[in-house]
């Protein structure tokens, strides 16, 4: 056995060093062709995941949204005297590990009627250190009261392998905006 791989390798050898050979040998033609194909499979795969990641996330942040809509919409939050960071604790309460609870604005308003009610997804603005400076309402209103309830994320975008790019911000992260609408029920 080691003499007939000793006389293939000589064969081998033999075929590389002529220019004939070398043109002809395929031995190496898969390692190439992986090399070639490796790094735009892997950068797809990566923004596959990542973008993944961010529609779950995007849609577990919608489900605690309506969560937390309903928790207004029929006077709990009212009734028990929620301040504005407890309802964020709430909210928080209500995710999986996937989000920084630090991270979450909470935008609650109260309006007299459908129409005057604004969804427009507000403008962030940042202090020199990157941070928000925002102030967020939170009036949630009395019994029969057009509620807006927004509740935002920045998650961050770790990855733009091939110029794929998930980030809305300017500072590399992603605005996670979850809107609900309604009228709060008489409590």
């Amino acid at each position: 056995m080691f003499l007939a791989m000793r006389q293939r390798l000589a064969r081998s050898i033999k075929r590389v060093r002529s220019a004939e050979g070398f043109a002809g040998s395929t031995s190496g033609a898969t390692a190439v062709e992986f090399a070639l194909v490796a790094a735009p499979f892997m950068a797809m795969l990566m923004a596959l995941f990542q973008t993944a990641l961010v529609f779950f996330a995007s849609r577990v942040l919608d489900e605690t949204t309506e969560q937390a809509s309903r928790y207004i919409m029929t006077g709990q939050a009212q009734s028990s005297g929620m301040s504005q960071s407890g309802f964020k604790t709430w909210v928080c309460g209500q995710t999986f590990a996937l989000f920084n609870c630090n991270n979450f604005m909470i935008n609650v308003q109260a309006y007299s009627s459908f129409s005057a009610a604004s969804t427009t997804t507000p403008t962030l603005t940042y202090d020199a250190n990157g941070n928000v400076t925002n102030t967020w309402g939170y009036n949630t209103g009395n019994a029969g009261d057009i509620v807006v309830v927004q509740v935002m994320y920045q998650w961050p975008v770790v990855l733009s392998p091939l110029g794929f790019n998930l980030s809305t911000l300017g500072n590399g992260n992603r605005l996670l905006v979850s809107t609900a609408v309604f009228k709060n029920e008489p409590y």
